[in-house]
C-alpha cells in the first residue's frame, strides 16, 4: 500500500472509531444530558408503590427512585409498570431504570445488571389462620394465587408438588382479589405485601406459612452501562450511610433495615 493511500485508510478508521464513539454516549451521559431520569415504579404494589388518595404515585421504590434524581440533579420522570412489562420497558429505552420491588434471578441477568440491594424482601406463602401449611410438600390439592413472573411465581414454580394448582394472575390487584374473593385458598408474595394487606383488611385473616426465599430489592439497569450503574451503586450507598435508607424503610415497612443488609 503506498504511503497516501495508507494515510487516507487510516484516517477514515480514525474518523469512524470517533463517530461510533459520539454515537454510542452512554446512559448517565444522556440522562445528564437530558436532565430527567426515567424511572420504571409499581403503581399496585404496596407498601412499595401505589396511587395515593391524591392520586400520585407514592411508595417505598417512588422515594428511592427520587433520592436518585436528586443525587443525579435531574428532574424525575415515573413511569407506572406491572412485574410482567418491567423488564422490557427497561430494555427497549422506554425507562433509564427499574425501581420496582426487582429480585435478582440468573434468566433476568442474562439481560439485566443490577445494582446492590436496596431494600429488604421475602417471599412466602399466607393463608387463612386456620390453613395447615407448614411447608411445599403441604401445598399438595391447595389453589395458590401468585402474580405472573414475579419472584414468588417462578421460585414457587420450582418446588410445587404437581397436584398443587398456581393461579398467575396478570397483576398483584388481581392476585390479592382472588385471594379476598376466595377464588384461592393461599396467595404467593412479600412478606412485607402481605403485612399491609393484612392491616387494610381485617375481615379475612392472612398469616404467613411459610418463607419461600428470601429476596432483597435491587435496582434494574441495562447491560454495559458501567457508570450508571457505579453511580447508582454510589447513591445507595451514599443512602445507608446517611440513614436515609433507614428512613424510607421506617416509613413504608415500619421497621428499620435490617443489621445485616
Amino acid at each position: 500500500m503506498n504511503p497516501r493511500l495508507r494515510f487516507l485508510v487510516s484516517a477514515a478508521l480514525c474518523c469512524g472509531l470517533s463517530f461510533s464513539a459520539a454515537a454510542h454516549a452512554d446512559a448517565l451521559a444522556n440522562i445528564k444530558k437530558a436532565g430527567v431520569l426515567r424511572v420504571a415504579v409499581p403503581q399496585d404494589f404496596p407498601p412499595f408503590g401505589s396511587v395515593g388518595a391524591d392520586l400520585k404515585p407514592q411508595g417505598y421504590d417512588i422515594d428511592v427512585a427520587a433520592m436518585l434524581a436528586r443525587d443525579l440533579g435531574v428532574k424525575l420522570a415515573l413511569t407506572p409498570v406491572t412485574s410482567a412489562n418491567r423488564v422490557p420497558f427497561l430494555t427497549t429505552g422506554k425507562v433509564d431504570l427499574v425501581i420496582s420491588s426487582l429480585g435478582k434471578n440468573p434468566e433476568r441477568e442474562k439481560v439485566l445488571d443490577f445494582s446492590v440491594a436496596y431494600a429488604p424482601f421475602y417471599n412466602g406463602v399466607f393463608g387463612p389462620a386456620g390453613a395447615s401449611v407448614a411447608n411445599v410438600a403441604a401445598l399438595a390439592g391447595k389453589t395458590i394465587a401468585v402474580t405472573r413472573g414475579s419472584v414468588e411465581d417462578l421460585e414457587l414454580s420450582k418446588v410445587a408438588p404437581a397436584s398443587a394448582v398456581i393461579k398467575r394472575f396478570e397483576d398483584n390487584n388481581s392476585t390479592v382479589s382472588a385471594y379476598y374473593s376466595g377464588q384461592v385458598q393461599l396467595i404467593a408474595t412479600g412478606n412485607v405485601v402481605a403485612a399491609a394487606l393484612k392491616k387494610r383488611d381485617t375481615q379475612k385473616s392472612l398469616e404467613t406459612k411459610f418463607l419461600i426465599k428470601d429476596s432483597p430489592c435491587f435496582i434494574g439497569i441495562n447491560k454495559n452501562e458501567p457508570q450508571l450503574l457505579a453511580r447508582v451503586n454510589a447513591a445507595v450507598a451514599s443512602a445507608r450511610k446517611s440513614g436515609e435508607l433507614n428512613r424510607i424503610s421506617l416509613r413504608w415497612l415500619n421497621t428499620p433495615l435490617p443489621a445485616a443488609f
